[in-house]
């Protein structure tokens, strides 16, 4: 079973996460991780512009220290960033200590940009030690998703994937998408029909706010 939505166990078990946005508005959030990545963040950035519409990139650092004009683009046009850790770090991997340490270099690397570090979080893998959250959560709001996108499931067709998020796209919805290498052929197929799709069904997206 491919799953698309978070059971709401999770959503249960970590209150303090933001999960969803208002239900009160027809508008929804966009949200990219992983970049910035040259060919794919950029395209992003482009598809958004043409539609006038938004999102929040939650930056891995060592990416945007690589690519610092992306970075700029980003926040140029309008759009959120979030931190992502330096080097995409899973938790259950690292110590608590190495893992916010990666946080801190990556506040860092966008501050050099933005002029302050960015207040949302997102872990890699969508995972952390209670820990490590505990830690996070006393500096930063951590954002996690309410739909999926499996733009990296490589069993999917693009239609497959298009279809499996408009379906469950409602208001509110946090959706995550990657702009990275591995899912840029993907990305680039279905984000400007996705986008138009939100348009036609009287969708409008929002950045997540710094809290």
């Amino acid at each position: 079973m491919r799953l698309y939505r978070i059971p709401l166990l999770l959503e249960q078990l970590f209150p303090n996460r933001l999960w969803e946005g208002p239900r009160t508005e027809r508008s929804l959030y966009l949200t990219f991780d992983d970049g910035p990545v040259p060919g794919i963040t950029d395209f992003v950035i482009e598809q958004l512009a043409k539609r006038s519409q938004v999102a929040t990139f939650f930056m891995v650092g060592d990416n945007a220290r690589k690519h610092p004009s992306l970075l700029h683009e980003v926040v140029t046009a309008g759009h959120g960033v979030g931190n992502h850790t330096q080097h995409h770090l899973a938790g259950w991997k690292v110590s608590t200590p190495r893992y916010l340490l990666d946080i801190q270099l990556c506040d860092e690397t966008l501050a050099s940009v933005l002029g302050d570090a960015p207040g949302l979080f997102r872990p890699p893998y969508g995972w952390m030690s209670p820990f490590q959250a505990s830690a996070v959560a006393k500096e930063k709001k951590i954002v996690m998703w309410s739909l999926l996108g499996r733009d990296f499931d490589s069993s999917l067709s693009s239609a497959q994937c298009l279809q499996g998020i408009c379906k469950r796209t409602s208001m509110g919805k946090i959706l995550v998408l990657h702009d990275q290498e591995k899912t840029l052929t993907q990305v680039k197929n279905i984000l400007p029909d996705y986008l138009d799709f939100l348009i036609d069904q009287g969708f409008t997206t929002q950045v997540i706010p710094k809290f």
